[in-house]
């Protein structure tokens, strides 16, 4: 049986429980929860695994070193006791991140210089030559995490940020990052078994993700590469056998909705959705939140209106006014989720929160706030059995007196690692005036040169895998792995032409 070693999840904060629960499904063993981090063993293909399925890893990072330093001295020697032939040959290009929290240093850059001179000059004292570096393109990536004294090398798996799915090809301005959005699906406790909407969906990344958790389908599947492809020890035929195994996925019967005011987001979140090849269960339509009616079907709500930072409207709490009317009239026994960041937004919706989770958003610290909106009272809604909280949303609140502890974190973050890293939203902080799925299968049928046909190709791919992509899965989602996606809808809901501007819902105020 192959060894166990190590691994390191990196998350944002809040999402830490999410992933570590994702963790233990997926079968990883010693799963502990840190700060915007899990750690846990497995083997390689558990690494490769992690990367792949992962909903709300941000990075994989495989430690190969720990050691103290309180100088650049130190670090430096710390770092060349490292035999590096190990990971590195002279013909191979390499790079390095830093994430430093530490009063002794002050700039994560330096110690990245570090990093690379240790590196370099075993090379130079050893071989006579030297190993390059490459910024944009590595072969090897290496990451060093200094927390005052204690300081931990580890290889990056990754390379680029898994939040970069690989299907975004177009998108809106401020737009949620993918992992946040999948952290907040999974954080509702949804699992594919209501209908789904978000009525401010902007680039559609929110109604994507949640087809991905729907349909259990990895998020690595759109991805060009992983740097572990580039290891030295990097098995082809055990990456290409979870790649190919689809044995996981389920049908969604039931279908997402993202509407949007702005026809451009519209029009960018259907061609999200079509590059992710999910046109069967997600229909994107422009309609006002202002119209929406009351759903026919058992439905959930996740949204993330604009904030006032970046985005903002001619009246944004007039907004969040109009969010709470429409909630409470028109989305009776149904759970909503709301993320945002100003108190007073939230305050103008009106109805009282179930649960209020702290999450944060790039550099701002927001909340996620549950709203269960009930026909008649509270009270005899749990008399009748309703349960307001589950026991992960009571765990998942209870985080609140966390962020408050560790609100320096914030502060005191790298501002590369921050936006690199974090990658979330590129924030420039304003001042506002506030007063003012025919249901069709992915491989329904063989002659349809589909989703399957392409996948069992597997000779083709194994012969050089990152240079051919057109016969294998990972080019499927760009083409005809679903049909036409304008035609490709639900089968029985009708849209109507040229917009359904919510006319699935009854017309009575």
């Amino acid at each position: 049986m192959e060894q166990e070693f190590e691994m390191i999840a990196k998350t944002f904060m809040g999402l830490e429980p999410v992933l570590a629960k994702e963790l233990t499904h997926l079968g990883a063993n010693n799963v502990e929860i840190g700060r915007r981090m899990v750690s846990f063993t497995g083997n390689k293909e558990m690494l490769y695994r992690a990367n792949f399925q992962l909903h709300t890893a941000i990075r994989i990072l495989k430690p190969i070193a720990r050691f103290k330093a309180l100088t650049p001295d130190e670090v430096y020697e710390g770092v060349k006791k490292v035999d590096w032939t190990q990971f590195l040959s002279n013909d191979k290009t390499f790079a390095v991140d830093s994430v430093v929290f530490s009063e002794e240093f002050r700039h994560s850059k330096f110690v990245a210089y570090k990093v690379k001179d240790a590196i370099v000059d075993q090379f130079r004292e050893t071989t006579g030559t030297r190993p390059n570096i490459s910024v944009a393109n590595p072969d090897i990536r290496l990451n060093i995490h200094i927390a005052e004294d204690k300081c931990t090398l580890s290889l990056d798996s990754s390379g680029e940020s898994l939040h970069r799915r690989g299907y975004r090809q177009e998108s809106v301005e401020a737009p949620l990052n993918e992992v946040l959005a999948a952290g907040i699906i999974l954080l509702t406790g949804w699992k594919g078994d209501t209908d789904f909407i978000d009525p401010m969906c902007g680039s559609g990344t929110i109604a994507i993700e949640a087809a991905l958790i729907a349909k259990n389908m990895a998020p690595g599947l759109f991805r060009k590469e992983f740097a572990f492809e580039k290891w030295p020890d990097f098995d082809r035929d055990l990456f290409d056998a979870i790649y190919n195994d689809d044995s996981e996925e389920r049908d969604y019967k039931f279908h997402i909705y993202g509407y949007d005011i702005d026809m451009k987001a519209v029009n960018t979140a259907r061609l999200n959705v079509k590059a992710a090849g999910l046109s069967d269960c997600i229909t994107i339509e422009c309609a006002d939140f202002k119209d929406f009616k009351q759903p026919k079907e058992k439905s959930i709500m996740v949204t993330n209106p604009p904030y006032g930072e970046r985005i903002s409207t001619p009246d944004l709490l007039g907004t969040y006014r109009m969010i709470g009317e429409r909630l409470k009239h028109q989305f009776l026994d149904n759970d909503a989720w709301v993320l945002s960041y100003r108190s007073e937004c939230f305050d103008q919706i009106g109805l009282k929160p179930s649960i209020k989770i702290p999450l944060y958003n790039g550099s701002l610290e927001c909340e996620l706030r549950k709203y269960q909106i009930v026909d008649g009272k509270l009270r005899e809604f749990r008399e009748e059995g309703g349960i307001v909280k589950t026991d992960d949303e009571k765990k998942a609140m209870g985080e609140k007196h966390r962020f408050k502890k560790n609100r320096e974190f914030k502060k005191r973050l790298d501002e590369t690692e921050e936006n690199e890293e974090g990658d979330i939203r590129s924030f420039k902080f304003h001042k506002y005036d506030l007063s003012r799925f025919d249901n069709k299968k992915r491989r329904d049928d063989a002659s349809d040169d589909s989703f399957a046909d392409k996948r069992d190709r597997r000779g083709d791919r194994k012969n050089d895998r990152r240079n051919d992509r057109k016969g294998d899965r990972r080019n499927d989602w760009k083409g005809d792995r679903r049909n036409d996606w304008k035609n490709d809808r639900k089968g029985g809901k009708n849209f109507g032409n040229g917009g359904r501007k919510f006319d699935r819902y009854e017309d009575e105020d």
